[in-house]
């Protein structure tokens, strides 16, 4: 998951570790990036001069609450107190996919949503009712040797974690690279409406892509260059490692830079060491590369350098149209054991059935998986507790259920509750549940994502990652301003936040999406005051054993921001609104085919 939006939007940008899941996302993602570079066209929406205006008149001291509003959010908060306290315990080992710390996650949601009156969701393989929704998965512990760069009169191994990091979605015991040829390939992107092809010419069979991370708009700062400095899908790593198969490639390898990618080196050898998981395949994947790796920037300029090239010039050659890939005369070899374990994880599906209208539904999402425990960490606690990230947003579901359980009539829409397992692998449980909806996309009026939620209690400013996309944002932001709250962008959309949690499996397939959080506008204490909390969580805790729960913590924040999401989520559930994207969205044509599947 990203580094939590209190954090993210003033953090240094050298301490940001915002990344998602660094595990690789699903190889249909691709068919949507020829698509990224046609942002959509925001008239309707709110323009940022707006908001900074609407920022400068919020001058409230504290939320705007009445005394039932009041009640509810502190009612919410102590909801997430004593949820969080239970998913981030050392008890439960991290909550990893397919492990001890799994089964003790999805069945005590599966209690608890149970306790609150909620049915199950999904059904089982006999077609009964079920709380689970099993997720085919392969766990592999991959052991790799260092990876050897041969060259004239040049030879290097670079040693995994702290130089690399390699692996592989081959779902076999061995996969490797054996002196194949590396060649310089740019962003590693093919996109003819951008008039733009890094492998033309290239024939790629046994060679081992060398790819820049990000893509040419953000080099460039051109905004008519791709997205500009906004990422697109392109730019993220998944979409190189997926081209670089498609170009029929051996092996690809990301040079890593902290500012491209928005997150540092030791959020990469910490994301990719330990077991990964991926879905299960029935080609177990063969159509990918035999080893997917980065490199850190400086192993890089010592590759180049090798070759008798300057990593800084070939760069700037790589932002300008007309690149043409290069050779650079040295070969790769690396290793990789992979210990292959096939099993089931599990979605946790809980729902309250529409009074008028069950077959429709607005869903929430949220993802239960952490790191689990990793003896590669540095010092005695090697339990990545994920008390953030994301138990945070998980136990958000729960306490959003116990509110709508006490409505007196159940909305005319039906409310489905989905903690997806898998995100931090490459939103797999999302894409499970994507391509095996328990309600029909077509009828599926709108999501809600949570992930990584505020702890540092309310702020004025709610943050919407992907700011101008949906028509949903016109609802959030009507009531945020009862809440005497204001929308804002992201500040940094060149590193494609919006491609990294669970929302985004949902949103490609059309349906409206929306991924929120708290910013940075403390009613209390002002904007230094979460900017050095934000270097301070940064430094001590994201993706590392130090993210666990404090009972100290104030959740009013995330109280505030789950009752937006019952607002939003009760009004469309007790409507005939069918939300769409913003015209020249790239989603916009999957809603409207879906919609015509309604009438």
């Amino acid at each position: 998951m990203q580094l939590p939006q209190h954090w993210r939007r003033l953090a240094l940008p050298l301490a940001l570790a915002g990344l998602a899941a660094i595990g690789g996302c699903a190889k249909k993602e691709a068919e949507t990036a020829s698509a990224q570079s046609d942002m959509p066209t925001v008239s309707e929406a709110q323009q940022p001069a707006d908001i900074a205006a609407t920022a400068e008149t919020a001058t409230t001291s504290q939320p705007t609450l009445s005394a039932e509003e009041q009640a509810e959010v502190a009612e919410l908060a102590k909801d997430l107190h004593k949820h969080i306290a239970v998913l981030a315990s050392d008890k439960f080992e991290g909550r990893a996919p397919a492990t001890k710390g799994e089964e003790l996650t999805v069945n005590y949601l599966a209690d608890e949503f149970k306790k609150l009156g909620l049915e199950p969701g999904t059904k089982d393989a006999e077609g009964n009712p079920s709380w689970f929704q099993q997720v085919p998965v392969v766990e592999m512990n991959i052991e790799s040797t260092p990876l050897l760069i041969k060259g004239k009169d040049f030879e290097k191994s670079l040693q995994p974690l702290s130089e690399m990091v390699t692996f592989t979605q081959r779902q076999v015991p061995e996969s490797k690279l054996q002196d194949s040829p590396l060649v310089f390939v740019g962003y590693g992107i093919v996109a003819p409406e951008n008039d733009w092809n890094d492998y033309a010419g290239l024939d790629m069979k046994g060679k081992t892509a060398v790819i820049l991370v990000n893509d040419p708009g953000y080099a460039t700062q051109d905004k008519n260059l791709f997205n500009g400095n906004a990422m697109t899908y392109y730019g993220r790593w998944s979409y190189k490692f997926e081209e670089a198969a498609r170009q029929g490639a051996e092996g690809a390898i990301i040079i890593h830079e902290t500012g491209a990618a928005g997150y540092p080196w030791e959020v990469v050898s910490g994301s990719w060491s330990g077991a990964q998981i991926s879905l299960a395949a029935d080609n177990k994947n063969a159509d990918r590369v035999a080893v997917e790796a980065w490199m850190t920037g400086d192993a890089a300029k010592e590759l180049f350098s090798a070759a008798g090239l300057d990593l800084a010039q070939e760069m700037d050659a790589a932002k300008q149209r007309g690149f043409k890939p290069k050779a650079l005369d040295l070969s790769a070899s690396v290793d990789l054991k992979s210990k292959v374990r096939t099993s089931n994880s599990r979605n946790v599906v809980a729902k309250l059935p529409g009074s008028k209208y069950p077959d429709e539904a607005v869903i929430y999402t949220a993802h239960w998986d952490h790191l689990g425990v990793n003896n590669h960490a540095d010092g005695g606690d090697h339990i990545f507790n994920g008390a953030v990230d994301n138990a945070t947003g998980t136990a958000g579901l729960l306490a959003m259920a116990q509110q709508v359980s006490k409505l007196p009539q159940a909305p005319e829409r039906s409310l489905v509750f989905v903690a997806v397992t898998a995100e931090e692998s490459g939103l797999l449980g999302s894409k499970y549940y994507a391509e095996n909806p328990v309600v029909p996309l077509e009828k599926t009026v709108a999501g809600i994502n949570f992930d990584a939620m505020g702890v540092l209690g309310p702020m004025r400013d709610v943050i919407v990652v992907g700011y101008g996309n949906s028509e949903l944002e016109k609802l959030l932001e009507t009531a945020a301003s009862k809440q005497g709250r204001y929308l804002a962008p992201e500040d940094h959309p060149e590193r494609g936040y919006f491609y990294r949690s669970d929302h985004f499996s949902l949103a490609k397939k059309g349906v409206p999406m929306l991924y929120f959080d708290s910013g940075t506008d403390s009613f209390e204490h002002g904007r230094d005051w979460a900017q050095k909390k934000g270097e301070e969580y940064t430094a001590h805790a994201y993706h590392k054993p130090g993210d666990e729960y404090d009972p100290q913590w104030n959740l009013e924040g995330a109280a505030l921001d789950l009752a937006l999401g019952l607002d939003l989520g009760l009004e469309l559930a007790n409507s005939r609104d069918w939300p769409n994207w913003y015209s020249g969205n790239e989603f916009r044509a999957a809603r409207d085919e879906s919609a015509e599947t309604r009438k």
